[in-house]
């Protein structure tokens, strides 16, 4: 009898010994995706905080709004200032119930010229105020109430003298009359 060659053992083709790979291959793509998924899902989550915080900030700002009330002593005939134009108006403002602490308004006394949109006021000038003049029309003429919000706030305001102090919180009344609107100078 003739030995027979003994059969060596067969090795496993390359496709087949990366089985294992296979199923890393299964685990990674699920990975990816979930990672993908989970950032998504954060940036979502950021996007939605940002955005309600803004839309509180605006509600918030439109209650303010709100709450500034005018009263029309005369309509205008002119232009409406945009932002950057040149105003010029008279201004009287006194705290409810209180003695003025800023008029422009008689002989000898100079009207307040202010740039629409610039910032820090001046000179007994506040937001509230900037806000009822962006409907006015040159020559018109308004009774303003101003609460402490957009007024001088919880820091009140000192104009020099005892007279021309607003305190801390206080709503304010203005008399607000627009002279004239014309382009800023360069």
């Amino acid at each position: 009898m003739q030995a027979q060659p003994q059969a060596r053992p067969r090795r496993a083709p390359a496709a087949a010994a990366s089985g294992a790979d296979s199923t890393d291959w299964v685990a990674t793509s699920l990975t990816r995706r979930f990672g993908i998924g989970a950032g998504l899902a954060w940036v979502g989550f950021l996007a939605f905080g940002v955005v309600s915080e803004q839309l509180k900030t605006r509600f918030e700002v439109a209650q303010q709004l709100a709450n500034t009330k005018y009263y029309e002593m005369r309509v205008g005939g002119g232009d409406v200032p945009r932002p950057g134009d040149l105003v010029v108006i008279d201004l009287k403002g006194r705290v409810t119930g209180g003695e003025a602490f800023v008029d422009t308004f008689g002989d000898g006394k100079r009207p307040l010229a202010l740039v629409m949109g610039s910032r820090p006021y001046t000179r007994g000038m506040c937001e509230g105020v900037e806000y009822v003049l962006r409907s006015m029309r040159a020559g018109g003429k308004r009774r303003v109430v101003v609460p402490p919000a957009l007024g001088f706030g919880d820091d009140g305001a000192d104009f020099g003298d005892a007279a021309a102090q607003v305190p801390p919180g206080a709503t304010l009344e203005y008399v607000v009359e627009v002279d004239k609107v014309s382009i800023a100078p360069a």
